[in-house]
């Protein structure tokens, strides 16, 4: 069963699901989270660039004023 646990938590960490909402399902806290399962997460770096490089989805500093 903690197989199954596990690759499923990777697996929603590794196509992007946000930690915070991995954390909520697995009844965990985001730092014990990452504790675990940051070293496995894989694949999203080149995606992180080109959004980073667009500026896609980024949050708008003056939208906090």
């Amino acid at each position: 069963m903690y197989d199954l646990r596990h690759t499923c938590l990777t697996t929603w960490l590794n196509i992007g699901v946000p930690p915070a909402q991995v954390a909520e399902w697995a009844d965990k806290s985001v730092p014990v989270l990452l504790a675990t399962y940051a070293r496995r997460i894989s694949g999203q770096l080149k995606d992180l660039q080109k959004r980073i490089e667009a500026g896609d989805d980024l949050p708008d500093p003056a939208a906090d004023d």
